[in-house]
C-alpha cells in the first residue's frame, strides 16, 4: 500500500493521513480539493502532503494562488508556482489583487475567500462536477496561537479564544477546511526539508507593521524565551477552550428547549436561570434571528430589564424586536 505514495512514506504522511483517517466527513473521499497556496512552506507542505495521498481518497486537485503584489517578486513567485504545479500536473489557478482590496490584513482576508469562493463555482460550472467541492488552506498550530493572542487582546468571546475553526461553511456554499492545523511552522519546514519540497516566501511576512507579524516576530518569539514550548501549551489551552464553547452550545441548547412555548421565550423559566445564564441563552437565541453581532453589553442589558421590568421592549439591529409581559418574552421582526 505504501508504494503507492509519490514521496516516501515518511512519519509526515502518516501523522496527516492518520488525522484524515479519523474524521471520514472532513475530507470525504471523492471530493475535489480547491487548494489556496501562496507558494510559502506551509501551503507548500499542505498540497504536497494532499497530493501524495490523493489516491488513497480518490480525491481530484486544483490549486489557487492570489497575488497580492505586495512586493516586487510577487509576480515571479506566482510564476515558479505555475510551473511547479505544471510539473506535478495539478491545475492552477491565479487571480490578481487591486490595491484597494488588499490595503489592510482584513481586506486581503475577505478578498482571497471572496476569490476562493467564486472559483470554487467557476469549477462547478466549468466542469458540471457535483457539489463536493472543498476549499483547502494551510493554516497551522502556530497561526493557532497568533490568531488566540490577537483575539484575546481585542477582547473576543469563548467562541473566537477557541482558535480557528478546522472546518467551516464559507460564504454558505463550501465547506472551508484546515487539514495541518496538527502541525507547527516548525513542522511545516521539517516537511518541506524531508521532502525536498520547494517555497517561496513572501518578504511582507516579516513586515511587523502587520499586526500578526508583529505577535510572531516579536511577541510570541519573547514569549518563547521566557517560558519555551509555550506555543503548544497555548494550542493545548485553545483546545479546551473549543471543547468547553461546544459544551456551551450544547447545554444552550438544552436551556432553550426547556424555556421555549411556540415561538415565544417562556419568561418565568428565563428568570429561574442565573444572571450569566441568561444572558447566554439570550444571546444564542437573538444571534440566530440576526446577521449582525450584537454587542453583549447590550444583551446584559436587556436580560436585566427582563428580570427587574414586568412588561417591556426593546430594539436591535436589523429591525428586531423584543417584547415581553408576565409570562412570555417574544421577537419580532
Amino acid at each position: 500500500m505504501i508504494t503507492k505514495f509519490k514521496n516516501n512514506w515518511t512519519k509526515w504522511h502518516h501523522i496527516f493521513h492518520k488525522s484524515i483517517l479519523a474524521d471520514k466527513t472532513f475530507i470525504p473521499n471523492d471530493s475535489h480539493l480547491l487548494v489556496s497556496v501562496s507558494g510559502g512552506q506551509d501551503s507548500m507542505a499542505l498540497l504536497t502532503l494532499l497530493d501524495d495521498i490523493k489516491e488513497q481518497h480518490n480525491w481530484s486537485l486544483s490549486v489557487w494562488h492570489g497575488d497580492h503584489q505586495w512586493h516586487q517578486d510577487s509576480n515571479s513567485f506566482a510564476n515558479k508556482l505555475q510551473n511547479y504545479c505544471l510539473e506535478k500536473k495539478i491545475i492552477f489557478y491565479l487571480d490578481l489583487a487591486e490595491g484597494v482590496d488588499v490595503s489592510t490584513e482584513e481586506k486581503a482576508r475577505v478578498w482571497r475567500y471572496k476569490k476562493l469562493s467564486d472559483k470554487a463555482l467557476e469549477i462547478i460550472s466549468n466542469n458540471q462536477i457535483h457539489e463536493r467541492i472543498h476549499i483547502v488552506t494551510g493554516h497551522t498550530s502556530s497561526d493557532n496561537t497568533e490568531t488566540f493572542l490577537l483575539n484575546l487582546a481585542r477582547g473576543s468571546d469563548f467562541a473566537g479564544l477557541g482558535g480557528i475553526p478546522k472546518k467551516r461553511l464559507l460564504n454558505k456554499k463550501f465547506f472551508l477546511t484546515r487539514p495541518i492545523l496538527i502541525f507547527s511552522r516548525n513542522d511545516t519546514a521539517a516537511i518541506c526539508k524531508d521532502l525536498k519540497v520547494p517555497f517561496w516566501e513572501d518578504p511582507s511576512n516579516s513586515d511587523t507593521k502587520l499586526n500578526r507579524n508583529f505577535i510572531r516576530h516579536k511577541i510570541i518569539n519573547q514569549l518563547e524565551k521566557i517560558y519555551p514550548g509555550c506555543s503548544h501549551r497555548i494550542n493545548k489551552f485553545i483546545q479546551r477552550m473549543r471543547n468547553y464553547n461546544e459544551e456551551r452550545l450544547d447545554l444552550c441548547e438544552l436551556a432553550i428547549t426547556s424555556c421555549m412555548h411556540e415561538d415565544e421565550i417562556k419568561r418565568p423559566i428565563l428568570n429561574n436561570l442565573g444572571v450569566k445564564a441568561r444572558s447566554t441563552v439570550l444571546h444564542f437565541i437573538l444571534s440566530k434571528r440576526c446577521s449582525k453581532q450584537i454587542n453583549s453589553k447590550n444583551i446584559d442589558d436587556l436580560s436585566e430589564q427582563i428580570f427587574k421590568k414586568e412588561q417591556g421592549r426593546q430594539s436591535f439591529p436589523n429591525g428586531m424586536i423584543i417584547v415581553w409581559n408576565k409570562n412570555f418574552i417574544q421577537i419580532q421582526s
